[in-house]
């Protein structure tokens, strides 16, 4: 997100699902362990329930009119055809043809319900992640990939779409069935159905080893899918291929990547060859038992066992045959369903991820923001392995006041800026907005109060105006003029052929660096925040472009609280109060006269601005 509105990526994403049914506190425990992961999945079909039983509803009625079937076919060889009744042959014939156009119609509502309620769970599922990921600090987004959250969100959500469009549902139907043909089976001859039934175990033990086969696969393939989004993501960018060109690395990029892709091709292979042999085998077995059955009747008439009919022996080999289909299917879905717990655990490790920055309970609202800011005591560090990045800071920036905050690289200036919209939170001390503590106030007050300019200036692959409405929806378009000419844009804007309807291009890439800046102004302009943090705004840019984009900041600057990250000294002079940080703590502070005074820290500062000035 951009940082010029960019306290907004704290706040809870609009329109995000209700996360009563849906988000969850991780338990402890292996994150693998099967019962906890699959009582979690059913937890997502919770707010589906009344959809879900009409589900079931169709589902029993089809398993009833599909047994039905073998009984009419009996009656029909025992009874209609060998006694000439032809109003009892027609019946049956009708019952049927009924039953088979039940059947259908039963299949087709209950794949539209069950589609619905998967396609819906896809929809919370992916919500919730995007939701948790604009709920993290500022800290997760630096250490992780984007191509791997991309890939966690489509990749990974992706490759559940037939667990929870139509695996539950199908996982329900041919249990249903098998239960209801078994009892039918039983009421024809319970001999026969013994040994249909007697290789069952042995099937279902080679299922499930398949199935965890297959789940250790998948993981490590969708870790590969994950790796080679992120090199996409980073090497097909502006930036990537201006960088790969520009270094003549294009051709190396490209064999790195068909390396990872002939990785994985190697795990999708493996994947879908995974107990391939052996479920074929099952598949062998089943398609074989009506000749078995066939054989055991025969032998049983020979040998003189109990007469068994030509009806009921066809009507068996009929349910047997309706058996087999639901039972490998059973078998299989069991497989798809190990397969994606993998899926599940990649997923619901995001929605655990813990949320360091959290609104309180019954935060603060300010209505009236005047734009005092205090640092009072504040020290910071990233986590508990490494060494503080700031200690003992204590400042107060009074309002409409400015503060200018200098130091060498690695100081912890563009940290100390980023506590004010807790794009980070402190670790010790607090930061006050007049006088209550952000950690207390709630996010809308923080993203109105407070607004951000930094140098890496970010602009979606959008229209000019669609980037200044981001952070005004409702803005007008006198409103985004009045804006632009404040930050000495509009002109510019104006020339172009579409004007402000001119897409902008991957990372704003069709304009300069001043250019960029001057719109991440006017944007910030339009949301009109009384407390605005400048980090380097115009470290990047040359002398000629800085002074433009510098007369654009004093605009915005003017009766604000200002907070500015200065690299450039020049910039800061009239600052009313400066700090000069060094690892972490105050060095110097005072106005720019009283600096130089002092010949310190700061006074050498403006003598290497000083030597560097006739370079620029």
């Amino acid at each position: 997100m951009s940082y010029a509105p960019s306290v907004l990526t704290v706040s809870p994403s609009v329109g995000a699902m209700p996360r009563d049914h849906i988000e969850w506190t991780p338990s402890p425990g292996a994150s693998s362990e099967q019962p906890r992961q699959v009582r979690r999945i059913l937890t997502l079909f919770k707010p589906y329930r009344a959809r879900l039983a009409v589900v079931g509803l169709l589902v029993a009625a089809a398993s009833l009119v599909t047994v039905a079937t073998p009984f009419l076919l009996k009656e029909t060889l025992d009874v209609a055809i060998p006694q000439g009744r032809t109003g009892l042959l027609t019946l049956l014939a009708l019952g049927m043809i009924l039953s088979a156009v039940l059947s259908g119609v039963f299949g087709v509502l209950q794949t539209l319900i069950s589609t619905t309620v998967g396609q819906r769970v896809m929809h919370d599922l992916r919500t919730a992640v995007y939701d948790r990921l604009q709920r993290m600090s500022l800290a997760f987004f630096t250490r992780t990939r984007t191509g791997e959250v991309q890939s966690r969100i489509a990749n990974d959500i992706g490759g559940m779409q037939a667990t929870v469009t139509s695996t539950a549902t199908s996982l329900v139907s041919n249990f249903t069935s098998v239960v209801a043909t078994i009892i039918a089976m039983v009421a024809l001859d319970w001999r026969l159905t013994v040994v249909s039934l007697l290789l069952l175990p042995v099937f279902v033990w080679i299922s499930r080893r398949v199935g965890n086969e297959r789940k250790k696969i998948t993981t490590q393939r969708q870790k590969q899918m994950a790796a080679m989004a992120a090199t996409v993501t980073e090497s097909l960018s502006v930036s990537g291929i201006l960088l790969g060109r520009t270094m003549g690395r294009s051709d190396s990029l490209t064999r790195s990547f068909a390396d990872e892709s002939e990785q994985l091709v190697d795990l999708e292979v493996r994947s879908n060859m995974a107990g391939r042999w052996r479920m074929a085998v099952i598949g062998i077995v089943m398609s074989a038992m009506p000749a078995v059955i066939y054989w055991t009747a025969g032998l049983a008439l020979q040998f003189g066992g109990t007469d068994v009919s030509l009806g009921t022996i066809v009507a068996f080999v009929s349910l047997q045959q309706g058996l087999f289909r639901p039972a490998v299917s059973l078998l299989s879905t069991g497989v798809q369903i190990q397969t994606s717990l993998a899926l599940f655990q990649r997923i619901f490790e995001y929605l655990d991820l813990p949320v360091d920055i959290i609104e309180r309970e019954n935060p603060v609202r300010l209505d009236q923001i005047k734009g005092e800011v205090r640092f009072e005591d504040v020290a910071f560090r990233y986590d508990d392995k490494g060494g503080p990045v700031l200690d003992g800071i204590d400042i107060v920036v009074p309002a409409g006041g400015s503060l200018a905050v200098v130091g060498p690289t690695g100081a912890g200036k563009s940290t100390l800026g980023y506590l004010v919209p807790r794009l980070y939170d402190v670790t010790g001390g607090r930061v006050t907005l007049d006088g209550v503590d952000v950690r207390d106030l709630d996010f809308d007050t923080l993203a109105r109060a407070v607004g951000v300019v930094s140098q890496e200036t970010y602009l979606f692959h959008a229209t000019v105006a669609d980037n200044l409405r981001f952070a005004k929806p409702d803005a007008t378009d006198e409103e985004l003029h009045t804006a632009a000419r404040a930050a000495q844009i509009h002109d510019h804007i104006a020339a172009l052929p579409d004007g402000y309807d001119t897409v902008v291009g991957e990372r704003g890439h069709r304009f300069s660096g001043g250019e960029k800046q001057r719109l991440a102004i006017a944007r910030t302009i339009l949301r009109d925040p009384p407390v605005l943090i400048l980090d380097e705004a115009t470290s990047a840019l040359d002398t000629r472009t800085e002074q433009a984009v510098q007369e654009a900041i004093d605009a915005l600057s003017a009766n604000r609280t200002t907070l500015t990250i200065a690299h450039r000294l020049s910039t800061i002079r009239s600052a009313d109060q400066i700090v000069v940080l060094d690892s972490g703590q105050v060095a110097e502070r005072g106005t720019h006269e009283e600096l130089l005074e002092r010949n310190g820290r700061y006074a050498a500062l403006v003598r290497r601005d000083a030597r560097l000035e006739p370079t620029r």
